[in-house]
C-alpha cells in the first residue's frame, strides 16, 4: 500500500510488552555498523583504554574467485543481502543499493575517495532553492580530511583542480595515471577549454599487473585486497588492539531508553534467533542513514510516540541521494581496452561561475562497464550487442546535489522501510548531462546514451539526522550527539546537512575521526567498572 505523503504513513507503534533477553552483554562503547563511519570510529578510539563492541547485522564477505565473476556479481546479486524496501508513494518494493557485509557499502564501492568542496559545507543557492551551511566549516574538517586520507591511502594529486579547496598536507600516495583511452578523452576535455584532473582514489592499482585485478572492483568486492575498504583499514585494525570485539550476524532493533527519555541504557539485539541486550555508556549509530533514522523510528516508547532523539520530527526527513546519471558514450570504431577507468574527474561547473548561474555538478568515471552490467538493466537485449557496445564505450557517473527537503524522507510501517523521494534541482542536473554529451561527442564518441537513476540508487543517502546548532531544527548537535540524548552519537551520512554532489565516503570517515577526537578530549571513552556478570558475545572476532 502506498500513501501520498510521508506525514500520512503512520508511526512505529512502541512494543506492548518488554522482551527477555537470552543473554545480556556489557560493554563501555558500543558501534552500531561496521562501515565507513562505524569502522572509522572504532580504529579512532581503539587505543583510549575503552571496552568497544562493534555490532554488525552482516558478517565478513568470503574472499573468493567469484568477486570477480560478473554474472555472479551482477546477474545473480551474489553479494546484494539487503532486505526489501518499499516506494512509500507507490508501495512497490525494491532493492536497495546497500550491502550488510563487515565494512558495509565499502567492501563494493569503487574507492573514490574525494573532498567535499570548501563551498559545500556554506550556504549556496541552487536553482531550485538553498543548500543549507554545515554547523561547522570545512577548515574545521580539513586536519582530519587529512587523516582519514592517510588512513584510506589515498592516491592524489593537488593543483589539477580548480575547484579543489586547500589541503594542509600533500595526497599520501601519488594519483593513479589515465590509461591511454582515458588519457585521449582527458587531453580532448583540456582542449576544449576544460579541467580534468585525476580522481581521488583509495585503490592500489599502479601497476598494470594490479589494474588487472582490479579491473571488476566497482560494484564489487576486490578478491586480491588492493581496495581500501573500512574491513581493511579500520576494522581489523582495531580489533588487533585487543580493545575491540566484532559481534556479527546481529541486527539491533532497538534502542531501550531511560524513562526520561535522555540516556540509552541498551540495544536490543538479534542473533541467530536468540535475542541480545546490550548494555554500555556511549552509543555509537553508523548503520547508514536509512537504518540509523529507522532505528530511532523504531524504538518509539509511549513518552516519546515519533521515536528516540526526535523531539525536533526530523528524524527519517530531509533523506537526499544525489540526482545521477549514468552516462555511456560509444565510438563504434575504437575498443576501449581500460582496466581500470576511475581515474578522471571534472568540476569546472560544479560550483556557480560565469557560464552557469548555479551549481551543475560533478563528473567522475564508472569502472568499465561489461556486458552483463548492461545486461542487468536491459534484460531484454542480445549479449553480443550489449559486448559490442561495452567493449566501445566510455563510461562515466554524473552527479547533480539534491537539496534536503522535508517531504523526502523514510518512515518505518509494520516493521518496513518505506523511502520517499521525489527529485528536485533536475534542471542542472539536465544541463550538465547536456554539457557532457556535448565534450564526449566532440572527443570522439558520437553514440551517447544515458540513464537517470531512480529511488533504489541510495548509496549516496544522507541527511536524515541532520546536524546542527538548533535543537528545532536538527537531531545532532555540531559533535554529532543526539540533542535528545546525552550519549547517542551518529557518525554516518545522517548528519549531512547538504548531500553536496561528490562521493561521500571520505566525508563520513573524516567526520567520525573529529567526532572521536571530541569524545576523547572530554574523557567520554573512559571505562566504567566490569561487573562479574559481563559476557562476550558467542560469536565475534578479535
Amino acid at each position: 500500500m502506498g500513501y501520498t505523503t510521508i506525514d500520512e504513513a503512520p508511526m512505529p507503534q512502541p512494543p506492548a510488552e518488554p522482551v527477555t533477553p537470552n543473554e545480556v552483554i556489557r560493554t563501555d562503547v558500543a558501534i552500531i555498523g561496521s562501515g565507513m563511519g562505524g569502522g572509522t570510529m572504532a580504529y579512532a578510539l581503539k587505543d583510549s583504554g575503552a571496552k568497544i563492541l562493534v555490532i554488525e547485522r552482516g558478517h565478513r564477505l568470503p574472499s573468493e574467485p567469484e568477486n570477480s565473476d560478473l554474472n555472479e556479481v551482477y546477474l545473480k546479486g551474489r553479494y546484494k543481502n539487503a532486505d526489501t524496501w518499499y516506494n512509500g508513494r507507490t508501495g512497490a518494493g525494491f532493492k536497495p543499493g546497500v550491502y550488510y557485509w563487515v565494512g558495509g557499502n565499502t567492501k563494493v564501492y569503487g574507492a573514490c575517495l574525494p573532498r567535499f568542496r570548501a563551498s559545500d559545507f556554506e550556504e549556496t543557492q541552487h536553482q531550485d532553492g538553498t543548500s543549507p551551511a554545515w554547523p561547522f566549516s570545512y577548515a574545521d574538517l580539513e586536519p582530519y580530511y587529512t587523516r582519514a586520507e592517510e588512513l584510506f591511502q589515498v592516491h592524489g594529486q593537488i593543483g589539477e583542480d580548480p575547484t579543489e579547496p586547500p589541503h594542509s598536507k600533500a595526497y599520501p600516495y601519488p594519483a593513479l595515471d589515465h590509461e591511454p583511452a582515458i588519457q585521449d578523452l582527458a587531453d580532448s576535455f583540456r582542449r576544449q577549454g576544460l579541467h580534468p584532473f585525476r580522481m581521488a582514489n583509495g585503490l592500489d592499482a599502479d601497476t598494470p599487473e594490479k589494474r588487472a585485478l582490479c579491473a571488476t572492483s566497482d560494484g564489487a568486492p576486490n578478491e586480491a585486497g588492493l581496495k581500501a575498504d573500512a574491513e581493511k583499514v579500520t576494522v581489523d585494525p582495531a580489533l588487533a588492539s585487543g580493545n575491540v570485539t566484532l559481534m556479527t550476524d546481529t541486527k539491533v532493533t532497538r534502542l531501550v531508553a531511560s524513562p526520561d527519555g535522555q540516556t540509552i541504557l541498551a540495544a536490543l539485539a538479534e542473533n541467530n534467533g536468540r535475542v541480545i541486550r546490550i548494555e554500555a555508556d556511549k552509543f555509537i549509530l553508523a548503520a547508514g542513514a536509512v537504518n540509523s533514522a529507522a532505528l530511532l523510528l523504531r524504538s518509539a516508547t509511549p513518552e516519546n510516540p515519533r521515536g528516540l532523539a526526535n523531539s525536533s520530527g526530523l528524524v527519517g526527513r530531509n533523506y537526499m541521494v544525489h540526482n545521477s546519471t549514468f552516462f555511456i558514450g560509444i565510438n563504434p570504431f575504437k575498443v576501449n581496452r581500460t582496466l581500470w577507468q576511475k581515474t578522471l574527474g571534472l568540476n569546472d561547473w560544479y560550483e556557480a561561475g560565469p557560464s552557469n548561474k548555479y551549481p551543475l555538478g560533478n563528473l567522475q568515471m564508472l569502472g568499465k562497464l561489461r556486458a552483463s552490467m548492461l545486461k542487468m538493466a536491459r534484460s531484454w537485449a542480445p549479449n553480443p550487442i550489449l559486448k559490442a557496445m561495452s567493449d566501445r564505450s566510455i563510461d562515466i557517473y554524473l552527479t547533480t546535489e539534491d537539496l534536503p527537503r522535508r517531504d523526502n524522507g523514510i518512515s518505518v510501517i509494520d516493521g518496513k522501510i518505506h523511502v520517499w523521494w521525489e527529485p528536485n534541482n533536475l534542471g542542472p542536473h539536465k544541463e550538465l548531462v547536456k554539457r557532457i554529451s556535448k565534450a564526449v561527442r566532440k572527443a570522439g564518441y558520437p553514440v551517447i546514451f544515458t540513464e537517470r537513476m531512480g529511488i533504489e540508487t541510495n548509496s549516496h543517502q544522507c541527511g536524515t539526522a541532520v546536524a546542527g546548532h538548533d535543537p528545532h531544527t536538527s537531531v545532532l548537535t555540531p559533535d554529532c550527539r543526539a540533542h535528545d540524548l546525552n550519549n547517542l552519537w551518529i557518525v554516518d551520512s545522517s548528519f549531512f546537512p547538504s548531500s553536496a554532489a561528490l562521493n561521500p565516503a571520505l566525508t563520513i570517515a573524516a567526520n567520525a575521526l573529529r567526532v572521536a577526537d571530541s569524545l576523547l578530549a572530554t574523557g567520554t571513552t573512559s571505562p566504567t567498572t566490569m561487573t562479574a556478570d559481563n559476557r562476550q558475545p558467542t560469536t565475534n572476532d578479535r
